[in-house]
């Protein structure tokens, strides 16, 4: 699907010729004359980017920057501020207003496809964090403070030069905790941490290509999502669009001015930190939807999921599989003598010799209380038949442990096996047959293992 691109300016031949531009490089092409108009039109149509002139009547592009921002909606929105004024103080408000990059008239088309491109590989990356974040409020564990501030960083810089690396740590003071500075490019690779949340990389190095550390880094997974802030000379422009391309997020061009390297830094950290606090929120989300707080077992819900995506291999590719479900023996007297602490510390327990009993491509869940399910993808009757009385032999064999009562508790569990009717299963089928051969079990005297498969009567197997 083609990028979104909003142009916002006053005059009518600018908008055309961006319009041209930016049509022959594949991109959909918004259009606004004013500011009014442009937050009519990002908040309806939320474009991937918005290239936005300063210099409007009434409401200039600074104030239409600040009013993107302030909005939920359109916060994630990058803003490039197209204009004429080419001095650091202009440069200085427009990203102080929340803009990303800030371009001088006339445009240079190689700065503008390659900052549009990386601008928009930024919208939709950042869109995929907030959906995932939107999940978790579904899930019931968004947090409430996701951009808080985690105190200085740690920056990597690579700067040959010593009088310019010696300013730039000295004006990057205040953000940082730690800056490491590397002289070459191969002392950068070298001293690349997976814990730097921002590196800045001369492109004068002389002893190699410094956009190789960026090629490396978007190809690491560990780095994969590492800011990377570009510095180079005004006559390197192609290899800061190269540097663009290949996944870089910012840029500056010598000389350096002191705040707006502030600034620039500044903005990549928050993002970075954002990211961070969304992938982390969605990860505990993740877990606390699909695992069991109390056995770090996945749970009912990730098992009846499992469950269906199996099934649905099963009759698409023709293969076997085969369901355990078990459940201690006289559970109740277990919490009954020893309490709910008690009969926690069994149920942690269980699920862990489960876990080192059955094979390593098993999945071990708990379904509720007591009860726990194993999923035995291309297993036969006979194979599950083997696992599950390994199951119990090794339930059995020795006391579990209750540290508070100084416990040694003898626990047994009943096991029902079923394998899968190829062409005719369903989840249900398949709980219900293992769930009546659980119950076989249990009608049978416990500690045993009762086999079922679709059709025929439960036959005991061990006890």
């Amino acid at each position: 699907m083609p990028a979104k691109v909003l142009v916002v300016d006053d005059i009518e031949i600018n908008v055309k010729l961006l319009e041209a531009k930016l049509a022959s490089e594949y991109f959909d092409v918004l259009s606004a004359s004013d500011g009014p108009t442009a937050l009519e039109i990002a908040n309806a149509q939320l474009p991937d980017v918005i290239l936005l002139d300063v210099m409007m009547p009434g409401m200039d592009g600074f104030e239409v920057c600040r009013r993107l921002k302030a909005d939920p909606r359109t916060v994630d929105i990058p803003i490039v501020l197209v204009t004429a004024l080419s001095d650091t103080a202009n440069r200085l408000r427009g990203l102080e207003a929340g803009a990303d990059e800030f371009l001088t008239k006339p445009v240079n088309d190689t700065a503008l496809f390659a900052r549009v491109r990386s601008l928009v590989r930024l919208k939709r990356l950042m869109d995929e964090w907030r959906l995932r974040d939107e999940i978790c409020g579904r899930l019931g564990d968004r947090s409430a403070n996701l951009a808080e501030d985690r105190g200085p960083a740690r920056i990597l810089i690579l700067e040959e030069d010593t009088f310019t690396a010696a300013a730039m740590l000295e004006a990057l003071r205040p953000l940082a905790a730690t800056i490491a500075r590397a002289a070459t490019c191969a002392e950068a690779r070298a001293r690349l941490d997976a814990r730097s949340e921002l590196i800045i990389l001369s492109l004068s190095a002389s002893d190699g290509d410094a956009l190789r550390i960026v090629s490396h880094c978007r190809a690491d997974e560990v780095f994969r999502q590492l800011p990377i802030l570009l510095i180079a000379d005004e006559r390197d422009l192609p290899r800061l669009a190269k540097g663009l391309d290949l996944g870089a997020n910012d840029y500056l061009v010598r000389p350096v001015d002191r705040n707006e390297l502030l600034a620039r830094t500044a903005a990549q950290l928050r993002r970075k930190r954002l990211q961070d606090r969304l992938n982390e929120n969605y990860q505990r989300s993740l877990s606390l939807a699909l695992t069991d707080e109390l056995t770090g077992l996945y749970n009912r819900r990730y098992l009846f999921a499992h469950l269906d995506e199996l099934i649905d291999r099963i009759n698409r590719d023709r293969i076997g599989a085969a369901l355990l479900l078990f459940d201690i023996d006289h559970f109740k007297l277990v919490n009954d003598s020893h309490g709910h602490a008690g009969g926690d510390e069994v149920l942690r327990e269980l699920a862990a010799r489960a876990v080192k009993t059955v094979r390593s491509a098993d999945l071990v869940a708990r379904l509720g209380g007591e009860e726990f399910a194993v999923v035995m993808p291309e297993a036969d009757l006979p194979v599950a038949v083997a696992v599950a009385e390994r199951l119990r032999s090794a339930v059995a064999a020795e006391p579990f442990s209750i540290k508070a009562d100084a416990a040694a508790l003898t626990v047994t569990v009943s096991i029902g096996a079923t394998v899968t009717a190829v062409g005719e299963d369903t989840r249900d089928r398949l709980l219900k047959r293992a769930d009546d051969a659980l119950y076989s079990a249990k009608a049978a005297g416990r500690n045993r293992v009762v086999a079922r498969t679709a059709g025929l009567t439960p036959t005991a197997i061990a006890s």
